[in-house]
């Protein structure tokens, strides 16, 4: 399979790869504009990984150093990691949405020490055993973690606006799920193949061809707002399909049409997966146990100790979601707190 691919109308994807992961690559796009190319996305933070970036723009026609600026759907290392070394390369300017760079700065600026004992706080009162709390709290567990710094964005993305790219319509759409500040791309221009629709929508990781984006929680360890993360995420797809754009480029598989189908799919996969969640939910059960008894990719004892506890976050979003649609309710005087079917 090619490195890089021309979707026509001055815009061209590359594949940015993502060491050690199943998704295997992240695409990146490049949009021409008046002032020259402008990225969407950046890839994950590695040395092949940057190699591969640097190379597909030479392969697209063009070069780092020419961009003139990087629109990133949401701040995960596998789409922001490379936009420091970008913007370094090339003076581009980086932009993101408000809700996500305040994650940014979060992970900056937050002691590693507070975060331990954040983890630590969390996951016992999801009734996580102490044998899987029990790293979180030794000195030398601390230490191996390597610590994120990722680029502080220069612009914001306004939701509904156009973005500033000379000759380009492309407006903003936010939607939050995946992360708070998730956003896609729609380009209000007509499909070069005419296909029929409303332009193209990149789409970050909102909506992808066969995958259903991890929803989980993004919490700031000083902010006590119980948020709907899988609400927010059913709420911005149905917009989304509503747009009905002639063709869908998301960050990571292939390029596809039919986006309102590819909607119902999934509001169809999570409103199953909330149904099958209440019959476990007949008998009380902490975050933990939830999430043991999940349907995952992988059964719970072969899932590795970093990804139990993302999987313990999507059973709480399932959780609240449960919760504020009256089907599930926290049972009084339970610690740590369980929760059963309404």
């Amino acid at each position: 399979m090619t490195a890089t691919f021309d979707h026509g109308g001055g815009v061209r994807s590359l594949r940015v790869p993502i060491p050690d992961n199943p998704l295997g690559h992240t695409l990146v796009y490049v949009v021409d504009t008046d002032r020259g190319p402008v990225l969407i996305d950046t890839g994950w933070d590695d040395p092949a990984s940057w190699d591969a970036l640097t190379s597909g723009l030479v392969a697209c026609g063009t070069s780092v150093d020419a961009l003139h600026g990087v629109v990133v759907t949401h701040h995960h290392p596998d789409h922001h990691g490379l936009s420091g070394q970008v913007r370094e390369a090339s003076g581009a300017w980086v932009a993101m949405h408000a809700a996500d760079a305040s994650i940014v700065r979060r992970t900056r600026e937050t002691r590693a020490e507070r975060w331990y004992t954040y983890m630590t706080d969390k996951l016992t009162a999801a009734g996580a055993p102490e044998e899987h709390i029990a790293p979180l709290r030794t000195p030398r567990a601390r230490r191996t973690v390597p610590s994120l710094a990722p680029a502080l964005p220069d612009r914001e993305i306004v939701p509904g606006e156009f973005l500033d790219l000379p000759g380009r319509r492309l407006r903003a759409i936010w939607t939050p799920g995946h992360t708070p500040g998730h956003v896609c791309l729609h380009l209000e221009e007509e499909h070069p193949a005419r296909l029929p629709g409303h332009g193209r929508l990149f789409s970050g990781d909102h909506l992808l061809p066969e995958i259903t984006p991890h929803i989980g929680l993004y919490e700031d360890p000083d902010d006590a707002t119980v948020t709907d993360p899988l609400g927010d995420y059913l709420d911005s797809l149905e917009r989304v399909g509503r747009l009905a754009p002639a063709e869908i480029l998301p960050a990571h598989q292939y390029s596809f049409t039919d986006a309102p189908s590819r909607v119902r799919e999934l509001l169809t996969h999570h409103e199953d997966r909330l149904t099958g969640l209440l019959t476990l939910l007949a008998t009380p059960l902490t975050p933990w146990q939830l999430a043991e008894r999940m349907e995952w990719n992988r059964p719970w004892d072969q899932i590795p100790y970093g990804s139990r506890n993302i999987a313990v976050s999507e059973a709480e979003a399932h959780l609240r979601r449960l919760v504020k649609q009256g089907r599930a309710e926290a049972v009084t005087g339970s610690d740590p707190v369980t929760y059963a079917a309404v």
